[in-house]
């Protein structure tokens, strides 16, 4: 049975969720996807710009390569050994003063063993391990040296098994020899059943658990849940070792035989380093350095484990080196999946707990926020995905031609609209006074709201008696006359436009056209043709479709004739086509075949005004706006204006929107 919890509210909480602002949203998509970045290819724009304020990826590329950057100092190749050299010739410094109190010949001959020490770290560790020192702190020191060095290089590639030890005795070695032994065999056993669990796994892991639960780090549920902590650890290790020079790399092996001085040991971490590879076929699950809290990761804002040993932190500089190469490696296995360059990416992939060890708990707010676009597109039905493209439908057309009027209309002025004999009265949405002889409705809300303000201006208390009126009261409903238009805008879609910066704003225009019309003006009409080498009509939505046409060919003869058609079959009494280009006519149809020619060719220039001619002959209205002032097309423009009686303007791009809107809006012809 359900149980609800209530509480008070204080003021906060928002009893409907979070509601994103869909507009705003489509907004930030717009340009890219105008320009034919398809649904996709805009919001994976959007995603690494950001949103509302948060970071994008990109943002979060750039905090991690901050991140590398620190810790490349980490990656000091030379740091571990030649920290070792300094602490053995400190060492031996002590022990020369020792014997530079004595006069006897065992003294110099001990002061000649020193002087003969290999000059590597390793072979004077070596050297040194079988002298007797005069000394005892030299020998404390020395002796403390070795226990260091055992912890650092089992540490080097065990530390999830090492990390919590203080110091790694003798018992140590022999209990993590027995504990590798077991892995090993447990490992071998899956191995032996074509890398699958076999039966009896999980028991047999229990037991395991049970028998070196003190050396496992956390409480790991499963052998694969172990694995992958060590596997991360042994990759990186090997990788640290890969990267030094030979020579140093031999006394490193050098160097962990002596400190172990245990065959069982080395010979079980052989063994498991050749049997994890083959545990991950597919590669080690998690990004590099997840794990269970043992530290590996370096917290980006303060939010991760404080106590947590850090690369530069607590641990032997081995160890140290190593943490760095791990940490290095989530940092550029994260960055990879923020990239999101290779195929079948997602932010799915983007592994949280490394980007909230990385960059803290805002990256993951930041992911979190992008992760929701995409869905909270959907669920607005602002966009849908069609055959795996993301692609904006009606609704998100409306929404985004809202947003562009929105901009649009703020830079209009209100007038009145024309009064026409004839046409339908449309309510504007806005009240005004009352005169006498007026004949629109009352607006009743406003009319008594003024009664109510009037009695309280007065003194009169609320409550006492009915609202009277008073003609000073009365508002009535503002209403626009306007004939019912249909209009047809023919959009220059070749591949000029986006070359020139003109199809982004045209673009908008057409949006904004068709969200003024069908929010304000029901009563008329919008067609949009858009035309190349052909004509075709087309919905508002099918502006931001993936790609821009990469043909040759402004075929306005072929706009002219669909629009044409277009308009015979719409009854509404005045029809309007509204032309917006950036080029002179290319092309023209043929017994239904668009003919390019470049220069423009006679035939095509002439198949065109006839065509425009008709326009003007059944009574529509012709209006061209041109984005561009070539000589040929300003030239064709005023035998066009002069042919059809229409109306020609020169303008740029970004003032095309506002000369349409503002014209549409007071009721007057498209001028200009």
């Amino acid at each position: 049975m359900p149980r609800t919890r209530y509480s008070a509210w204080d003021g906060n909480q928002d009893p409907l969720g979070e509601r994103p602002d869909i507009g705003e949203l489509l907004d930030r998509l717009g340009d890219d996807l105008l320009m034919g970045s398809g649904g996709r290819g805009a919001l994976d724009a959007l995603r690494r710009r950001g949103v509302f304020g948060g970071r994008g990826l990109d943002d979060l590329r750039r905090d991690l390569a901050g991140q590398r950057r620190e810790l490349e100092p980490e990656l000091d190749l030379d740091g571990p050994l030649g920290q070792l050299a300094d602490e053995l010739a400190e060492i031996v410094e002590i022990e020369r003063e020792a014997l530079a109190h004595r006069d006897d010949d065992a003294a110099r001959f001990d002061e000649l063993r020193l002087d003969t020490l290999p000059p590597d770290p390793a072979g004077r560790f070596r050297g040194l391990s079988d002298y007797d020192f005069n000394s005892p702190e030299a020998a404390q020191r020395f002796e403390e040296l070795g226990d260091k060095l055992r912890k650092d290089l089992l540490d080097a590639h065990l530390k999830s098994l090492t990390g919590a030890l203080e110091a790694v005795t003798p018992e140590d070695v022999a209990a993590i020899a027995a504990m590798l032994a077991d892995l090993n065999q447990l490992l071998e056993a899956r191995a032996a059943n074509g890398g699958e669990a076999p039966a009896g796994e999980p028991e047999r892991f229990a037991a395991f658990k049970e028998r070196h639960g003190a050396l496992l780090p956390g409480d790991p549920a499963t052998l694969d849940e172990l694995l992958a902590e060590m596997a991360r650890r042994a990759q990186a290790a090997q990788e640290f070792l890969r990267s030094l020079p030979p020579d140093q790399r031999a006394q490193l092996q050098d160097l962990a035989s002596q400190v172990f001085d245990d065959i069982d040991l080395e010979f079980q971490l052989d063994q498991l380093g050749q049997n994890l590879p083959g545990a991950f076929p597919d590669g080690i699950p998690g990004a590099p350095g997840t794990g269970d809290g043992d530290g590996d990761g370096q917290p980006g804002d303060g939010d991760g484990d404080p106590d947590a040993p850090q690369p530069g932190g607590p641990g032997g500089p081995v160890s140290r080196v190593v943490d760095a190469w791990e940490r290095m490696a989530e940092l550029e296995d994260l960055e990879q999946q923020l990239s999101g360059d290779y195929e079948g990416a997602t932010l799915d992939d983007i592994d949280e707990e490394a980007l909230r060890r990385a960059l803290g708990d805002d990256a993951v707010t930041d992911l979190a926020e992008l992760k929701r676009i995409e869905k909270q597109l959907e669920q607005s039905g602002a966009m849908r995905v069609r055959d795996g493209e993301l692609e904006l439908t009606p609704r998100g057309a409306r929404l985004l031609g809202e947003r562009a009027l929105a901009r649009l209309m703020a830079r209009v002025r209100r007038q009145p609209a024309t009064r026409q004999v004839g046409a339908d009265p449309e309510p504007t949405g806005q009240s005004r006074a009352w005169t006498f002889g007026d004949r629109e409705p009352i607006a009743t809300g406003a009319t008594v709201r003024n009664a109510v303000m009037r009695r309280a201006a007065a003194g009169i208390r609320p409550g006492s008696g009915g609202v009277t009126l008073h003609p000073d009261d009365l508002e009535v409903v503002e209403q626009e006359i306007r004939p019912r238009t249909a209009t047809v805008l023919l959009l220059d879609l070749s591949f000029s436009m986006p070359l020139q910066g003109h199809f982004i704003p045209a673009k908008r225009m057409a949006l904004a056209l068709h969200a003024l019309i069908e929010g304000k003006h029901r009563q008329d009409s919008f067609h949009l043709i858009g035309f190349s080498d052909y004509a075709r009509r087309m919905q508002p939505a099918d502006l931001a479709a993936a790609g821009f046409e990469r043909v040759y060919g402004t075929n306005m003869h072929h706009a002219f004739l669909l629009a044409r058609r277009v308009l015979a079959d719409d009854p509404r009494p005045v029809k309007r086509v509204v032309m917006v280009t950036d080029g002179e006519p290319t092309a023209h149809l043929v017994d239904g075949q668009s003919v390019f020619n470049w220069p423009p060719v006679p035939e095509t220039l002439e198949a065109t005004l006839r065509e425009a001619m008709r326009l003007a002959r059944s009574g529509i209205e012709l209006d061209v706006f041109l984005l561009e002032d070539a000589p040929g097309l300003l030239a064709f423009a005023e035998r066009l204006a002069h042919i059809t009686g229409g109306e020609v303007t020169r303008m740029n791009a970004e003032q095309v929107g506002h000369t349409v809107i503002n014209d549409y809006a007071r009721g007057m012809p498209f001028d200009g």
